[in-house]
């Protein structure tokens, strides 16, 4: 489903990134822990984590304790700051990718899904340019696709035709 909320657009980003190299479901298992020690994912609260907390951070089991990951989420937070303060919000800077409405795309395989697109790539290309880390194509169009800017649902699936 389209989403267009701030902080869990910049939630999905930084778990989508915790997830490289993972299994899904892995993280979807620390998602409540990550929301409590990512502030609730409030963009001007994580930027805002101190060495030291980085360093409580990576001791605890409840999240994945990857310095890279934790750090980049950090950069991250103070990355989208920028952006707010140039497009408004993140919103409207990440559903510009997109023409401001949902791409439909008719898939009738679990095969025909491309792990990245034009879309994606764009979108990672400028947010590195911006200083975001974990933030390559394949990264950006999980994110996509689960903030709703992508609709890959099969056209056999129940959640294909749901209005945006």
């Amino acid at each position: 489903m389209p989403l267009h909320d701030d902080s869990s657009l910049f939630e999905l980003l930084v778990l989508e990134g915790a997830q490289a190299g993972l299994s899904w479901e892995t993280v979807l298992r620390k998602r409540s822990r990550y929301r409590e020690l990512f502030r609730g994912f409030d963009p001007v609260r994580v930027a805002r984590i101190t060495p030291a907390r980085v360093e409580r951070m990576l001791r605890d089991p409840g999240i994945v304790r990857n310095r890279a990951k934790i750090e980049s989420a950090i950069r991250n937070a103070r990355a989208l700051l920028r952006l707010r303060d140039e497009f408004g919000s993140f919103d409207a800077y990440v559903w510009r990718f997109v023409g401001g409405a949902p791409l439909v795309n008719r898939r009738r395989r679990a095969a025909d899904i491309p792990a990245s697109s034009p879309e994606s790539r764009a979108l990672s290309d400028d947010l590195r340019r911006r200083g975001f880390r974990f933030a390559g194509p394949t990264i950006c169009y999980a994110f996509m696709q689960a903030a709703g800017l992508v609709n890959d649902h099969l056209v056999t699936c129940a959640s294909y035709e749901r209005p945006a």
